[in-house]
């Protein structure tokens, strides 16, 4: 467990965790993103929250996988890819902010704020010099989140998943030079 403040922690994901993060994901998942699916978001909590997926990604080397936890409660996932460039700054020691989901009975408490900057902290001690992320774009105040965190716009893509409606494709790539001054 790693403790961020007094109410919020990491907990390392194991292969036992698949079905409760599964089962945490039906929840935060469709809540924020059902209506970009033909589906509801039905394929895509299936697929990258199924035990097959969580256990080859736990495998992946260089990737931290974790619970979020508020008031001892899990609320969210977290996930960070270590040495991850960014395609077109290449010559940057990177790392990713692949994934935060969030329960929403926990947004407006800073936790998402909280756990980037100490990405961000701890990201700068290892010796990175950047930090990236994807962000949809028809999620504007995730967007203007990070926008706020000090992270800009470098490029973007178009997702290309059968269920998901075409005006919500668009993903881009957000981010951030790590500097002393910043952390």
């Amino acid at each position: 467990m790693i403790q961020i403040t007094q109410k919020l922690s990491l907990q390392p994901i194991k292969d036992v965790d698949s079905i409760g993060l599964y089962n945490l994901m039906n929840i935060i998942y469709p809540k924020a993103y059902s209506h970009f699916w033909k589906d509801n978001g039905r394929w895509y909590v299936d697929k990258q929250y199924s035990k097959e997926n969580i256990e080859k990604e736990l495998l992946e080397e260089k990737s931290d996988y974790y619970f979020v936890v508020f008031n001892n409660e899990r609320i969210g996932n977290f996930r960070v890819l270590w040495n991850y460039n960014l395609l077109g700054l290449e010559n940057k020691k990177s790392v990713k902010l692949h994934r935060i989901y969030l329960h929403s009975k926990s947004h407006g408490n800073g936790i998402g704020k909280t756990l980037v900057t100490w990405l961000e902290n701890l990201a700068y001690q290892k010796g990175y010099e950047l930090i990236w992320l994807d962000a949809m774009d028809e999620q504007p105040q995730a967007y203007q989140f990070y926008c706020k965190l000090g992270y800009q716009y470098f490029s973007h893509e178009f997702l290309n998943f059968d269920l998901l409606y075409d005006k919500v494709r668009k993903i881009s790539q957000l981010y951030k030079e790590l500097k002393k001054k910043d952390i």
